[in-house]
């Protein structure tokens, strides 16, 4: 069995491993729960990734908290890559009921040559739906498996490209997590499985994603955020302001709105 196939079969068996962080955003045994947009609502299609920390919740309280309003939801089941969800049909049935701004696709790291292939084919696919009901594609960007250390900058292009390809929105969370380490190598962006995001993770990328989608700086963001759930998060101030830098970085360097 060779090294890519391992790492494949490791990763699944992470992601399974780790569903319990989060419950998938939609039951999945009743294929009409599907959300329906709002009028201006941001979606998200993606996996543990999206849902890790209800990153959804925490996109729409920043903005909330920054003065915006972005009301969110999601579609988002454990170890999905994008031709899951074309094949379950969850996030088409939710996309074509209108009323989505913004539809934001992620799957795994896809830095390989036949993964990003494949995440450029499948955005590509998922972007016609979009474009169908008037609204825009966006490309959550996320980071390799920190055991199977694959360059971040690999899977930045992947995204990028995917991204560039439909014309879409390129929400650079790879490039933020690099610059937030380059400030400071000790930040637990990682969660202690060593792939999903710790809540820092979740709220660098909440940054990244608030910012592109509003125009508003990261910086001088709130560290304390409340959920639509009434969950609250807080992070510590000093490692705030160090993420909040470094989304800012990032979207002036990278994010193509």
């Amino acid at each position: 069995m060779n090294m890519y196939r391992v790492a494949c079969l490791a990763l699944a068996a992470i992601a399974c491993a780790c569903a319990s962080e989060g419950p998938p955003a939609v039951d999945t045994s009743n294929p009409s729960a599907v959300p329906i947009g709002p009028g201006d609502g941001i979606l998200f299609v993606g996996n543990s990734l999206t849902y890790a920390n209800d990153l959804p919740g925490l996109v729409e309280g920043l903005a909330a908290g920054a003065g915006s309003k972005l009301q969110t939801a999601s579609v988002a089941y454990a170890g999905f890559s994008l031709d899951d969800h074309l094949k379950q049909g969850d996030a088409a049935r939710s996309i074509a009921t209108g009323g989505w701004r913004v539809v934001i696709l992620q799957q795994g790291p896809s830095s390989l040559d036949e993964s990003r292939r494949l995440l450029r084919l499948w955005t590509a696919n998922f972007d016609k739906r979009i474009r169908a009901v008037g609204a825009r594609t966006a490309l959550y960007s996320v980071w390799p498996d920190s055991a199977f250390p694959t360059p971040f900058g690999d899977v930045a292009e992947s995204y990028s490209l995917a991204a560039s390809d439909v014309g879409g929105i390129y929400l650079p969370v790879t490039d933020a997590w690099l610059l937030a380490w380059k400030r400071d190598p000790s930040l637990p962006l990682y969660s202690s499985d060593g792939f999903h995001p710790s809540e820092q993770g979740s709220y660098l990328a909440a940054l990244v994603i608030v910012s592109v989608l509003t125009a508003r700086p990261a910086v001088g963001m709130p560290a304390r955020v409340m959920r639509p759930d009434g969950h609250e998060l807080a992070i510590p101030a000093d490692a705030a302001a160090v993420l909040q830098q470094a989304a800012a970085e990032a979207v002036a360097a990278y994010a193509r709105p």
